[in-house]
């Protein structure tokens, strides 16, 4: 099946399929949703799989943290550009190309992305990135931001 960009939003015919069983979805039933079939299109562009991460702060840090078990870091790309954390690479299953007949393939394996607004400002230039027990995790030192200043009215 070809991931689609809005992979993350079911369309209502999905919503629905997702709920029903196969009986309940063949053309026979006057129920089924009008584009209920089990041909999926793969002609659509593939896109990347997006990487999940954890953002979070300490006193002086901002810690970005993402699973990517499976990645060297030689296949891992990370960079920063005005407070925009771009972090893409590929995850290789292994040579699986013998396979004939697959019963599940629930993991996710190829190209994959993720690019985010960092929510508070750090300094660019004070960055660490580790790679350890397939958790990548990026540090940043915090801007620290002045306190506004009340103003009297006169």
């Amino acid at each position: 099946m070809a991931r689609k960009q809005n992979d993350d939003l079911l369309i209502e015919d999905e919503l629905t399929a997702a709920f029903l069983s196969d009986d309940a979805l063949s053309s026979n039933n006057p129920l089924a949703p009008a584009s209920a079939d089990n041909n999926w299109d793969d002609s659509e562009e593939e896109f990347p799989g997006q990487l999940a991460v954890d953002v979070y702060e300490t006193a002086d840090k901002l810690v970005i943290k993402a699973r990517t078990a499976g990645v060297n870091k030689e296949e891992l790309d990370v960079s920063i550009s005005d407070g925009i954390l771009t972090i893409s690479g590929t995850l290789n299953s292994g040579d699986d190309t013998d396979a004939i007949n697959w019963h599940i393939q629930e993991c996710y394996w190829g190209e994959f992305s993720r690019t985010l607004a960092l929510p508070v400002s750090v300094k660019e230039d004070e960055v660490e990135a580790v790679l350890k027990d397939g958790v990548l995790t990026i540090r940043f030192n915090k801007i620290r931001q002045e306190q506004a200043k009340k103003i009297q009215i006169q």
